[in-house]
């Protein structure tokens, strides 16, 4: 079994991140390769550019631990598949390591290239997207008022 990994930072707090994570129908706008993905309860099937269904199975959605978890359960000839992506939190942004555990390993060579390509994708759309986090009320990096404005 072949065992890869990518991960990347990515200048967005986590749980902006984590919500087009978790969101298993966006795929479709982060993995390179993707046209168009349906999901139905568990079952999410993503039409590759190519034209070819590819099924998977969504396995774990943790909000608490930031992690999604799914398998490729068809058409392709995989005897065992896990991918894992993980959004941690990482200095002033977060850091998205994605995993996947692959059967036969000749399809270690295809997913690697791709799960690199992805999180760039993902880097991309979530750096793209408006941050919506508060300023907080003592920021310091705010231009102060000058005194004679203030009063």
């Amino acid at each position: 079994m072949a065992s890869l990994r990518s991960d990347i930072w990515i200048a967005r707090p986590p749980d902006s991140v984590w919500a087009l994570v978790a969101d298993p129908s966006r795929i479709s706008d982060w993995f390179p390769g993707t046209e168009r993905t349906v999901v139905e309860g568990t079952t999410r099937t993503i039409t590759l550019r190519s034209g070819l269904p590819l099924i998977e199975e969504v396995v774990n959605v943790d909000p608490q631990l930031r992690r999604f978890q799914y398998r490729i359960v068809g058409p392709l000839p995989v005897a065992y598949h896990l991918g894992t992506v993980d959004v941690l939190d990482d200095a002033d942004g977060t850091r998205v390591v994605y995993s996947t555990e692959i059967s036969p390993d000749p399809l270690a060579f295809v997913i690697d290239g791709a799960i690199a390509d992805a999180v760039v994708g993902l880097k991309a759309l979530a750096e793209s997207e408006p941050d919506e986090r508060p300023i907080p009320a003592d920021d310091t990096t705010a231009d102060p008022i000058p005194a004679e404005e203030a009063s």
